[in-house]
C-alpha cells in the first residue's frame, strides 16, 4: 500500500541516485581512457599529467547528470499533476450517422491512494468537466488496494457529468491483490465497497457486460470486462460473457478493457468485431520521451501497445497515459493523460 514516506523514499531514490549512476559512468569511462593511455603509451617517456581532460570530463559529467536530476525534480513535484488532454479524431466506415462526431472522454489509472495534493488533482477534474463530452467512460484502478483510498475524492470525480452517462470497468489494482488481508473474506468484503463507490459516484460499472447508447434513433454497444492479464496480474474478462446475446450482431461496438494486453490476446480474434477497444495500465511507465512524430518508453519491451492509437484488423485500440500515478511518485516525460475521442465517419 502506498504511503508518503514510500514515496518519499522512491522519489528520492530517482532524484538523487539517478544522476549518481550517470556522473560515475563518466567517471568510469575516464578510468578506462587512462588505463588505455598508460597501457599503450612509450614507456621511454615519463607519465604525462592530464589536468584539464580529467577537469573537462568531471565537468561533463556533472552536466549531463544534472538533466536527469533537473527531470525527476520536477517530474515528482509538477509533473505527476501536469495534465494532458489529448483530442484524438478516431474514424470508423460503420459509425451510425447519429454518432458523427460524438465524443467519449476517457480516463484510466486515478490511483487515488497515492495523492497528496487535492488542489491539483481539482485542477485536472475541472479539465475533465471542461470537455464537455457526450460520454464519460473510466478503464480501471480506482484505487491502489484499498477501496476507502478514493473517499477523499469521491466528490470530485463524483461531480463529473454527461449526457450519455458516466461508465466504469475494474483494473487490476482495484481487487485488493496488493495488499495484505486478514482472510478472503475482508479482501472480498473491499472489492465490493470499493464497486459501491462506484455506483456512489454516479459510475454505470460494466463488469463483463454490455449494453446500448441510443441517440435519434441509432445505437452503438457499450461493453466492459473485468481485469484480464498475463500473470501474475487477475484475469477475470469474459468477452463470451459480456457479449452474450449479440454476438452475431454487426453493430459498432466500443469496449473499455484496463489491460492492452488483451487487444491482442483475446479481442483482435474473437469472433465479434469490436471496432473500438479503451484501455490503460501501462502509465507509459511514466518515463519517457514524446516528441511529435515519436515516443519512446522501457514499457514498451513489456507492452507493445503502451500509449495513444493502434489499429490491426479494421480494430482500433487507445491506450490512455493514466490519470496518475503510483510507485514512483512522478511523471517524466509521460504525463497525465485526459483523451477525448471525437467519433467520425471515413468519408467516401
Amino acid at each position: 500500500r502506498a504511503t508518503w514516506f514510500s514515496a518519499l523514499v522512491m522519489g528520492g531514490l530517482f532524484v538523487f541516485l539517478v544522476p549518481k549512476i550517470v556522473y560515475c559512468l563518466f567517471l568510469l569511462a575516464e578510468f578506462f581512457v587512462w588505463v588505455f593511455m598508460r597501457l599503450s603509451r612509450d614507456r621511454s617517456k615519463p607519465i604525462p599529467t592530464e589536468p584539464s581532460r580529467r577537469r573537462f570530463i568531471g565537468q561533463s559529467g556533472l552536466m549531463i547528470a544534472s538533466i536527469p536530476f533537473a527531470s525527476f525534480l520536477w517530474g515528482v513535484t509538477k509533473g505527476k499533476y501536469d495534465f494532458q488532454v489529448k483530442r484524438i479524431p478516431v474514424y470508423f466506415d460503420n459509425l451510425p450517422e447519429a454518432f458523427e462526431g460524438f465524443t467519449i472522454t476517457q480516463i484510466s489509472d486515478i490511483h487515488s491512494g497515492s495523492f497528496t495534493n487535492f488542489e491539483a488533482v481539482q485542477c485536472g477534474v475541472d479539465m475533465i468537466a471542461a470537455q464537455k463530452s457526450d460520454l464519460l467512460l473510466f478503464t480501471g484502478d480506482l484505487v491502489n488496494s484499498v477501496a476507502d483510498e478514493i473517499v477523499p475524492f469521491m466528490g470530485m470525480f463524483g461531480g463529473l457529468s454527461a449526457p450519455f452517462g458516466k461508465f466504469s470497468t475494474l483494473g487490476n489494482h482495484d481487487y485488493g491483490e496488493y495488499e495484505n488481508w486478514d482472510d478472503e473474506t475482508a479482501k472480498e468484503a473491499n472489492l465490493n465497497q470499493l464497486k459501491k463507490y462506484h455506483a456512489d459516484m454516479g459510475y454505470r460499472l460494466l463488469n463483463n457486460e454490455s449494453l446500448l447508447i441510443e441517440k435519434d434513433g441509432q445505437t452503438i454497444r457499450l461493453a466492459g470486462v473485468e481485469n484480464w492479464g498475463k500473470p501474475p496480474f487477475p484475469s477475470k474478462g469474459d468477452l463470451d460473457l459480456t457479449f452474450a446475446g449479440s454476438e452475431q450482431e454487426r453493430e459498432f461496438t466500443v469496449l473499455m478493457s484496463h489491460d492492452p494486453s488483451h487487444w491482442d490476446y483475446k479481442v483482435l480474434d474473437f469472433p465479434k468485431h469490436v471496432d473500438l477497444t479503451l484501455s490503460g495500465h501501462t502509465h507509459g511507465m511514466q518515463f519517457g520521451v514524446e516528441i511529435p512524430g515519436w515516443k519512446w518508453s522501457p514499457v514498451k519491451y513489456f507492452y507493445p501497445r503502451w500509449a495513444g492509437l493502434y489499429e490491426e484488423k479494421g480494430q482500433k485500440l487507445y491506450v490512455n497515459r493514466g490519470f496518475g500515478f503510483i510507485g514512483f511518485p512522478g511523471r517524466v516525460g509521460i504525463l497525465p493523460e485526459i483523451t477525448v475521442l471525437e467519433l467520425r465517419r471515413t468519408q467516401a
